[in-house]
């Protein structure tokens, strides 16, 4: 896999994804991501009931935007939702005086909906997740910080353990000294420094088959690197979001390390 979408550099972030909501036929692309994470364009344009060629156009705007990454899987091209521009704007124009009390009607809202999913016999999916960032560094650089395990202890919090060879075993080794185990798996392709897939298992003693799988894709452009995290077949959506709230606190801290030399001053993922 390998993403193709890239945010417009010279439009300015916020206009470009105020932009892009502006328009119902593309909020209504993202709902239907949201509901179903990774769909290809022919899957999008018979929900949507479009000719072909004006999906591609919302797509593409909203891939400028950010708000969709788009990722090859052999001939097919794979959507899925971004929030990442989402969060941001929510982060800037929504104080802390606002937040608790948005929290609570967030809350629940959120038990309504899992009352109704555990009273539904329908079975249901849980979609991929997608992450993109971007980093001032080379790809080199960006490989060797997801490989190493004295770098991974320092932006992560633990050691990723591996010789980093197809087949091989890893393990996510806490770096407080007490050398448990909290992540096992194994490495699936390790294409350095441009493609790392292992399975990613948080609990060792599940079957194994039911092990979700990480995609690391490292895109060099210049003096920068794209760095597309894909989490998929996740077992349920209790882990979906605990994986929302984690990979992006783990690769802000990544980004900080290799482009101010320290991490973020408190551990991102304790907010």
């Amino acid at each position: 896999m390998s993403p193709t979408a890239t945010p417009d550099e010279h439009e300015n972030r916020p206009d470009a994804v105020f932009r892009a909501l502006a328009d119902p036929t593309r909020r209504q692309l993202l709902d239907r991501l949201r509901e179903r994470n990774g769909q290809t364009l022919r899957e999008l344009c018979e929900l949507l009931d479009m000719a072909r060629q004006s999906v591609t156009q919302h797509l593409d705007l909203l891939a400028r935007a950010g708000l969709v990454t788009v990722v090859r899987r052999g001939r097919e091209r794979l959507h899925y939702l971004n929030p990442a521009p989402i969060q941001e704007i929510e982060e800037r124009w929504i104080s802390g005086f606002d937040r608790p009390r948005l929290r609570a009607l967030g809350a629940i809202r959120n038990q309504a909906e899992e009352h109704a999913a555990m009273t539904s016999n329908a079975p249901t999916s849980v979609p991929t997740y997608v992450y993109v960032t971007y980093i001032h560094a080379s790809a080199k650089d960006v490989w060797q910080a997801l490989t190493d395990a004295d770098l991974t202890a320092r932006y992560w919090g633990h050691a990723n353990v591996s010789d980093w060879q197809p087949g091989s075993a890893w393990e996510h080794r806490r770096a407080d000294g007490s050398g448990a185990v909290d992540v096992v798996g194994r490495v699936v392709e390790a294409e350095p420094p441009s493609r790392l897939v292992i399975t990613f298992d948080d609990t060792p003693a599940a079957p194994k088959d039911s092990a979700s799988v990480v995609t690391f894709a490292v895109e060099p452009h210049e003096d920068i690197v794209r760095l597309t995290v894909t989490h998929e077949n996740l077992p349920n959506t209790e882990m979906l979001n605990g994986i929302s709230k984690g990979w992006p606190a783990v690769l802000s801290n990544l980004k900080s390390l290799l482009e101010t030399g320290r991490v973020l001053p408190q551990a991102p993922w304790d907010m």
